[in-house]
């Protein structure tokens, strides 16, 4: 396993920035997947597609399989991509390949404050000892770009606004459908969950500066894909709908977390959005 991780960060991680010319789109029909494959990577990580290791044919599968195909699939930005990518290894923990798609996504042309703001959007869905995990690598991937910390405060609320501008964004988006799947608790604690809710998943982090709410939405999409959490799943993508992610948007977005997630958990949220399409 040490070997497959350490060739994984050979071919992928790579250090200082590469400029980026325009969004990755849809390649000439003329072009193997090998050619466009090689073409992501050189903008991303700075390297072609692996030739030689241990596992090189691994290696070469998931490569074209990833740079290749499912980057051209949908109308999303090489940024965007990148940002899902980053929550869905946030969200598995799976921190040797985040660190190599941190530097991915800057090389896309995410600021460093995006990047920060995608891992923090994780907390409130996986908790914040992982968030704090994926947050020890973006700053040591900072450290070694020479990127000065700490960044620019994201916060735009006071502390007892926190609830108002919270309960603002998750109405427009989902209504009171968690207050009131709470109540009936004992002592009302159902009331208080529903508080902490909104107060800090909406107040603490969708207030926050450097991301826009339909890109904050698309990315807790990509966690809940990443957990295979069906019934938060079908919330989010009401809630994505609502927040104008069209439905192409939100099909693309799942179909990049597929590669992460393996293909029953994107295939299962495709599943729930068809249904709620048919509606």
């Amino acid at each position: 396993m040490k070997k497959i991780l350490a060739l994984i960060l050979a071919m992928f991680v790579m250090q200082g920035a590469v400029t980026i010319a325009a969004p990755i789109e849809k390649k000439d029909k003329n072009m193997t997947r090998t050619q466009i494959c090689n073409e992501n990577m050189q903008k991303l990580f700075g390297s072609n597609m692996a030739t030689e290791g241990n596992d090189v044919e691994m290696m070469q599968i998931l490569q074209k399989y990833i740079f290749g195909e499912v980057f051209t699939v949908g109308d999303l930005d090489i940024k965007t991509r990148e940002l899902i990518t980053v929550v869905c290894l946030t969200t598995m923990q799976t921190l040797p390949q985040l660190k190599a798609h941190i530097n991915g996504a800057l090389n896309a042309g995410n600021t460093p404050i995006e990047v920060r703001e995608a891992i923090y959007q994780c907390a409130p869905f996986i908790g914040f000892p992982k968030t704090l995990n994926a947050l020890g690598v973006l700053n040591e991937v900072f450290k070694e770009r020479g990127i000065k910390t700490p960044l620019e405060s994201g916060t735009t609320v006071a502390e007892n606004e926190r609830y108002q501008k919270g309960k603002e964004i998750q109405e427009k988006l989902y209504g009171d459908e968690i207050k009131q799947a709470m109540k009936g608790l004992p002592q009302n604690m159902g009331d208080e969950a529903a508080r902490f809710l909104t107060e800090v998943c909406f107040g603490d982090f969708y207030t926050r500066k450097g991301l826009d709410i339909k890109t904050r939405e698309i990315l807790a999409l990509a966690v809940l894909v990443a957990q295979d959490d069906d019934i938060t799943l079908k919330s989010h993508i009401k809630g994505n709908l609502k927040a104008g992610n069209s439905a192409e948007t939100i099909a693309a977005a799942i179909i990049q977390c597929m590669p992460y997630t393996g293909t029953p958990n994107a295939l299962h949220a495709l599943a729930y959005l068809k249904q709620e399409l048919k509606k």
